[in-house]
C-alpha cells in the first residue's frame, strides 16, 4: 500500500516542483547555474515531503490492521516498510539528480550507475535475505542500500564531471528562496497526477 503510492508520488511531486511555470526553462535563458539551484530546491522539498511519508510507512502495520488486513500480512508488511524508510530519502535525492541530468541530455552516467547497481543488488539482496537471516528485512535493507549507492554515484558524477560544470556550481542559498511558491504550485499538480 504505502510502497506502491509513495515512490510514484515522490517522482511526480519532484517533476512538478522542478519545472513549475514560475521556474521557466533556465537553459533557454542561458542561466545554466539555475538548473543546479532548482535541483537543490527540489531535493529540499522532497526531503520535507519524505517526513510524513516516513511516518506513514512507520505505521504500516497499524494502518493495514485498521483496514482489515490479515495480522501476519500486516506484520510482515510493517517490518518491510519500516526498514525501507531510509530508501524514501535516497529516492528523493536520486530522482532529483536523475531529472537534473536528463534535462541536460546526460544519460550515459545514469545508464552506467543503474547497471552497476543492478549487478550489485542481486548478490547484496541474496546475502542480506538468506545468509544474514534477515529475511524480508534483508530485502528492504538491500533496496535501501542500492538506492543510496546509486544516489551517491550520480551525485559524485555531478560534482566532478565537466559535463555539469555550468549547471552545478555548488550549493546555493538561493535554493532556499520561494519554497512556499514551490509547494503552492506543486501540491495540486502532484495530486492531479496521483
Amino acid at each position: 500500500m504505502c510502497l506502491n503510492s509513495s515512490f510514484p508520488l515522490l517522482g511526480r511531486w519532484e517533476w512538478r516542483v522542478l519545472w513549475t511555470p514560475s521556474v521557466g526553462n533556465p537553459t533557454e535563458q542561458k542561466q545554466y547555474h539555475m538548473l543546479g539551484t532548482h535541483m537543490q530546491r527540489a531535493m529540499l522539498v522532497l526531503m520535507l515531503v519524505c517526513i510524513p511519508l516516513a511516518v506513514l510507512w512507520a505505521n504500516t502495520e497499524t494502518i493495514l490492521l485498521i483496514v482489515g488486513q490479515d495480522h501476519q500480512i500486516a506484520a510482515e508488511a510493517g517490518k518491510y516498510a519500516l526498514v525501507m524508510i531510509p530508501s524514501l530519502f535516497a529516492y528523493g535525492l536520486l530522482y532529483s539528480i536523475l531529472r537534473f541530468l536528463q534535462t541536460q541530455n546526460i544519460v550515459f552516467p545514469i545508464m552506467l550507475s543503474t547497471a552497476v547497481i543492478s549487478l550489485l543488488h542481486v548478490p547484496l539482496c541474496w546475502v542480506l535475505v538468506f545468509k544474514s537471516g534477515l529475511g524480508i528485512r534483508g530485502a528492504a535493507l538491500a533496496n535501501s542500500i542500492s538506492y543510496w549507492i546509486n544516489a551517491v554515484l550520480l551525485a559524485l558524477y555531478v560534482k566532478f564531471s565537466s559535463s555539469c560544470s555550468k549547471t552545478w556550481t555548488g550549493f546555493s542559498s538561493e535554493a532556499l528562496r520561494n519554497i512556499p511558491a514551490f509547494f503552492k504550485l506543486s501540491i495540486p499538480s502532484a495530486c492531479m497526477l496521483w
